[in-house]
């Protein structure tokens, strides 16, 4: 297969590591993309405006089949299934004009992945160019290590290779590869990627995660895990700290390294007032999916949902002031916990030990937003884990045990930050107010939570402060905003009965079963 893509590379029709301005141009003529009025270019992703994660599949190769965690999320698809796909992709390519990105997943030398993105749509080769790291040594001949074929105008007869959809995502570790069609969302490009790097370095004793990271004035660094829609970006994004990355890292025995160049943000109901960094970040050289603009104007409108709730903004991390541009940052003091718990039931903000950080880091619980993936229209509980499930392909007690030892020797102080609903379960409660969720943060990361009491909830066993600065007290413990005490008990102990049947398929540690 890589012989026939060297071959097509030698064409004509296609361009390399073309400039930011000439991406955009190709993609307003070509492409039926247009500009904002803020300069952003605007595309439109048409049936798949989140991910398909039940299109997603791994070849079953000897390299690779008996590490992976095979399960209803990782769906292997035979090694003569996917020459077939590899054959169609290839005669598809072979004649068209196609744009290659050149570049880097990973920030840190050591252990970054020279990566080859080749796309049939501009606007998508723009997005490989914001979302990784470019090469900037054009001197020397790029050897990539791994390559990502993007063509989503190719239509496929899915039971002719045994997929689930005309949509497909396909990675093979012995070929080195991932093709991605029939889909035009630009998430699958990088979540292809992050996914690779999640299964290639825990044997390098490298802990990737599904985070964002920023620094401190004092230079301390801060994690935060979630997923999609429970606020890494938004939290991360601090006028007062310096934003490392918004989704994807590794920690090493030397800090922590971001696997972007970009930052892909959700922009449903955006605002500058509520988040002015990414707000201000979109702009000329950006690129926006799904978002509706004014016919007369061509300005955005971030609450129009008419497409999906999952509009997204990619830019590169440049945009964002004083950003980190080298994407390294040092060894952690704090991490964060996300979830946006839809039953109102989880304290905004507790404390946990080491052994709980590590149960609720394998539970992954929260509640899946609506656009985040094809048909979820209103919150759904889940549980998802090492807070990306969808993306580890390894055991999760593998990221468990290097999480576990690096809290331990480090260190490090774990918060678990509730972003949902307070008042009530959903539908009937509020989303807690984002400005309470950054002061709990800010308090979190300050030190002040150090020297405050907690009270335990004896529900979930988690350590709630009793007060925190520019937070009102009575909602630190979540039973004092429910009318309905008796409800939010019983939702209390449907939550944590569902925590314990989640935990059972787990092979692990007592201590960390107590600690639940």
């Amino acid at each position: 297969m890589n012989g026939n893509i060297e071959n097509i590379l030698e064409s004509r029709n296609v361009k390399f590591n073309l400039s930011e301005d000439e991406l955009i141009n190709i993609a307003i003529e070509k492409e039926n993309a247009m500009l904002a009025s803020n300069g952003a270019l605007s595309i439109n992703t048409g049936k798949y405006t989140g991910r398909s994660p039940h299109d997603r599949f791994i070849v079953k190769e000897d390299l690779v089949k008996n590490n992976i965690n095979w399960n209803s999320q990782n769906k292997a698809i035979s090694k003569e299934d996917f020459d077939k796909l590899s054959k169609t992709v290839i005669d598809y390519i072979e004649n068209k004009e196609l744009y290659v990105f050149e570049g880097f997943v990973g920030s840190d030398q050591k252990y970054r992945m020279p990566l080859r993105v080749i796309n049939e749509l501009s606007s998508q080769n723009l997005f490989a160019k914001q979302m990784f790291i470019e090469n900037m040594d054009k001197d020397n001949d790029f050897k990539n290590d791994f390559t990502v074929i993007a063509v989503p105008n190719l239509k496929i007869e899915p039971e002719h290779y045994n997929l689930n959809s005309e949509a497909f995502i396909v990675i093979s570790f012995e070929k080195r590869v991932v093709l991605i069609g029939g889909t035009k969302y630009s998430g699958e490009i990088k979540k292809s990627m992050f996914t690779v790097m999640n299964y290639l370095l825990p044997f390098k004793n490298v802990l990737p995660m599904h985070c964002s990271a920023n620094r401190g004035q004092n230079g301390d660094v801060a994690l935060f895990f979630g997923l999609s829609g429970t606020g890494k970006t938004t939290l991360s994004a601090d006028n007062d700290r310096k934003l490392i990355g918004d989704d994807e890292h590794g920690f090493t025995e030397n800090g922590v390294f971001n696997f972007e160049g970009g930052c892909y943000a959700k922009c449903i109901d955006l605002s500058e007032e509520k988040e002015p960094q990414i707000y201000n970040a979109i702009r000329k050289g950006s690129i926006i999916e799904n978002v509706v603009l004014d016919e007369n104007t061509k300005d955005p409108n971030y609450s129009d949902n008419r497409y999906t709730e999952n509009t997204r903004a990619a830019f590169p991390i440049t945009h964002i002031e004083d950003a980190i541009l080298d994407g390294k940052g040092e060894i952690p003091k704090n991490i964060i916990f996300l979830t946006a718990d839809a039953t109102g039931v989880l304290p905004p903000i507790s404390k946990l030990t080491k052994e709980q950080a590590m149960y609720h880091f394998m539970s992954g619980y929260t509640s899946k937003l609506a656009g985040t993936e094809r048909g979820i229209k209103e919150p759904m509980a889940t549980f998802s884990a090492c807070f990306g499930e969808p993306f580890m392909l390894l055991e999760p007690q593998v990221y468990a045990k290097l999480l576990g030892e690096k809290i331990e020797k480090y260190n490090l102080n774990v918060f678990l930050v509730n972003t949902g609903w307070t008042g009530g379960e959903y539908g009937v409660g509020n989303r807690i107010n984002l400005r309470y969720t950054r002061n709990m943060v800010r308090a979190a990361l300050n030190g002040e939570l150090e020297s405050v009491d907690y009270i335990k909830d004896n529900i979930f066993n988690l350590s709630m402060p009793v007060k925190c600065n520019g937070v009102p007290e009575e909602i630190l413990n979540p039973v004092n905003t429910w009318d309905d005490k008796e409800r939010y008990y019983e939702r209390a102990n449907e939550l944590a009965y569902n925590f314990k049947e989640n935990f059972k398929k787990f092979n692990i540690s007592e201590k960390i079963i107590i600690a639940s």
